[in-house]
């Protein structure tokens, strides 16, 4: 039985490439003369591509970044409207310097690898467009999380997505997953690497960061997904008590942004049971989406949730909305903050449950207190070290604000100890206390 060959859903891809070779533009452009450059993507596609996402028309004030620019449509488009525009791409493409002397164009254009793109090298934007480059890349969440470090309100996505017609009867439509091109199966481009389905789409951008996520159309070879860093304007109603925000993993107070790293918030909320689609959180006015929200205790809720890229360095303030209520009240982290390379000092310790100065009795607990004078403000329970003999005890708790000069900090024995005369040190940094005497009992 002769077998018949089913047709390849990627042929379009060569079909583009040759036409692209043909005629040696990608994008075709209105020129002022009155005439036309006619590429393989046609006027009315782009605008209309353009045209999914809502970017206003008049953008003065505004400063854009378009990501993969390839010959300038979009860029172009954008500084027409009145922003500021800077174009990067990973080559240096002489059609986009000759469009831009064509069209007497002030827009910035640079050479950029997508995963060096960061606030520190290009600033942030209020609109990023990211239009046809996803499927080009081998680490797309990477690069979505460099997109929304970038944006300051809108990130324009637009992709490539799988599609029954690609792969018939697996229901791509429905399903998170994605393809991944290990050489030339899409297309028979070797720069072709993934093929996410919509809700794969929305959950990377999601998880990369963005607060809201819109699939504002699926047009004829790509969604077009709208990213917004803000939550909706807010309703009326109060927002929540937020008791405690710390780091998920030490509950301390300090995060790198260079890393990936989550939040544990904790409030008090009384109504209905909440999901992780009404709980709102924001940190220093960016909103992110919980991974997980659960109520341990009566009206105490606890959430979940990414450090938003793109902070500034310094301190931010963490608060909770419910179901697009006002921001509640606030607590605050340190982003990016060393710290100070100034002394501490031990100035007393005691048994944490008796308070008898220089002594601890096991049989009343395992927990020493101690003051500590020249804490900056942002030690908290991961970076301050305890040192009983030598091994590190369990930090608890650290006092908010200084009582005389000093900060009360907890700690607790975590492995057996003979009783008998010990010598308590404190760490921070590069910082160290002089040692002091601590006598432990056991009756």
């Amino acid at each position: 039985m002769e077998t018949v060959e089913k047709p390849d859903p990627f042929d379009y891809v060569r079909t583009w490439n040759q036409e692209r070779t043909e005629r040696g533009w990608w994008h075709s452009f209105e020129l002022p003369d009155g005439t036309g450059i006619e590429g393989v993507c046609d006027l009315p596609g782009l605008k209309d591509r353009l045209g999914q996402f809502p970017i206003p028309q008049d953008l003065r004030g505004k400063r854009v970044l378009d990501i993969g620019a390839w010959d300038g449509w979009f860029s172009f488009e954008m500084e027409r409207r009145g922003a500021e525009v800077l174009a990067v791409d990973n080559w240096d493409n002489p059609r986009f310097h000759e469009m831009r002397s064509i069209l007497k164009s002030r827009v910035e254009y640079r050479q950029f690898d997508i995963y060096d793109l960061t606030p520190q090298s290009v600033g942030q934007f209020d609109i990023v467009l990211f239009m046809g480059v996803l499927y080009h890349l081998k680490h797309p969440l990477l690069a979505l999380e460099r997109v929304c470090a970038l944006t300051r309100e809108l990130a324009a996505v637009d992709s490539f997505v799988l599609r029954e017609e690609h792969r018939p009867g697996a229901q791509v439509d429905q399903r998170p997953i994605m393809e991944f091109y290990e050489n030339d199966e899409f297309g028979g481009q070797t720069d072709n690497w993934i093929g996410p389905s919509v809700p794969c789409l929305l959950a990377l951008c999601r998880t990369a960061g963005f607060a809201r996520v819109e699939l504002r159309n699926v047009i004829e070879k790509s969604a077009c997904v709208a990213c917004y860093r803000q939550w909706e304007p807010p309703s009326e109603a109060d927002g929540p008590e937020l008791l405690r925000a710390a780091h998920n993993l030490n509950y301390g107070i300090n995060f790198s942004s260079r890393h990936d790293e989550y939040l544990t918030a904790w409030f008090r909320y009384s109504g209905q049971a909440l999901t992780r689609d009404d709980v709102q959180p924001e940190v220093g006015g960016l909103g992110v989406r919980p991974i997980h929200v659960n109520q341990f205790a009566g009206d105490q809720w606890q959430a979940n949730f990414k450090l938003p890229p793109g902070l500034h360095a310094g301190w931010q303030e963490v608060r909770i909305r419910i179901r697009g209520s006002r921001p509640g009240s606030a607590q605050r982290i340190a982003v990016d903050l060393p710290l100070p390379d100034s002394p501490i000092r031990l100035k007393s310790v005691c048994d944490g449950k008796t308070w008898v100065p220089g002594h601890l009795d096991l049989s009343q607990g395992r927990v020493i207190s101690l003051w500590i004078e020249g804490l900056p403000e942002n030690a908290d329970v991961n970076n301050v070290r305890v040192l009983l003999d030598g091994r590190p005890l369990l930090v608890t708790y650290l006092e908010a604000e200084p009582r005389d000069g000093a900060r009360q900090v907890n700690a607790e024995l975590q492995s057996p100890i003979q009783p008998g005369e010990a010598s308590v040190i404190v760490e921070l940094g590069a910082q160290r206390t002089e040692p002091a005497a601590l006598r432990i009992n056991s009756t």
